[in-house]
């Protein structure tokens, strides 16, 4: 079984962070472990506080994930602050994994922080250029890129800006632009774009988390990048599709909707097993 590793933060109310990774892991068939940067106390509708795990806490967890477990891929989501970064990348450099899927996490869905505006240069210096691939929406982008996004255009040139600070292929993600849901990929030398139909509802807790998990998980299974980005996009599709109105707010995704309905065994032999 391969086996991906998520560092981000928790979510109590399970629909994105830590938890959703898991939930995404193991939709996928694959093994999945974290380490926990960052306790939030969130729900649907808000983010009432975090609190931060200690640097020398998350290198630790860090370290007993791979002194003992072979790590097919890392998934990283929420890192708050500069020293959080700085803990990260350096066991980033110092284990090497094969594949890291970077999602920069900057805010909740319904727009609390979550990252230190102050920490945006840490993360461009230190941890950017350990990416596999980085997976920013559109105001994410806005903010690493320093450039105003419109259009599809504004996307790749963002995507273009952003490689050359060091990652080795951006996915801009359009889910907050207009019009399908439309994102671009670009390895540094072409574009290549991922279109779905825009779902109407108000049900996207989580969404990137899930959607940057399922292209980590992809990887882990042996798919190269463009088709482990399309089978994530079709599987955060079909997520968002059959959301869950849960909570007063922003409801999360549905990450086992294909093993309910397929079953466990049909769900495995879905994803890889």
């Amino acid at each position: 079984m391969k086996k991906v590793l998520s560092i981000a933060g928790s979510d109590c109310s399970g629909g994105a962070g830590i938890q959703a990774d898991l939930k995404t892991f193991s939709a996928h068939g694959v093994y999945g472990m974290s380490v926990i940067v960052s306790v939030v106390a969130e729900n649907t509708s808000r983010v009432i506080d975090i609190q931060d795990v200690s640097p020398d806490m998350i290198e630790k967890q860090i370290d007993a994930v791979f002194e003992d477990i072979d790590v097919d891929a890392v998934k990283i989501g929420m890192l708050s602050q500069p020293a959080c970064m700085e803990a990260v990348a350096g066991k980033l450099q110092q284990y090497a994994p094969a594949h890291v899927v970077l999602d920069p996490v900057m805010y909740a869905k319904n727009g609390s922080p979550l990252m230190n505006p102050d920490a945006i240069d840490t993360l461009i210096h230190k941890v950017i250029p350990l990416a596999d691939l980085l997976t920013p929406n559109i105001p994410e982008a806005e903010k690493i890129a320093g450039l105003p996004i419109h259009n599809v255009e504004d996307m790749k040139k963002s995507a273009e800006a952003i490689y050359r600070m060091g990652c080795k292929n951006v996915l801009v993600k359009g889910g907050h632009a207009a019009g399908n849901a439309l994102d671009v990929l670009f390895d540094g030398e072409r574009f290549y774009t991922f279109d779905a139909q825009r779902i109407e509802t108000k049900n996207t807790h989580g969404t990137g988390c899930t959607y940057s998990s399922a292209i980590a998980s992809n990887l882990a299974l042996g798919y190269g990048l463009r088709e482990a980005v399309h089978r994530a996009k079709e599987y955060i599709t079909i997520a968002i599709q059959h959301s869950l109105s849960i909570g007063k707010g922003n409801g999360p995704t549905h990450h086992f909707y294909e093993l309910y309905q397929n079953g466990l065994k049909n769900g495995a032999e879905i994803h890889g097993k």
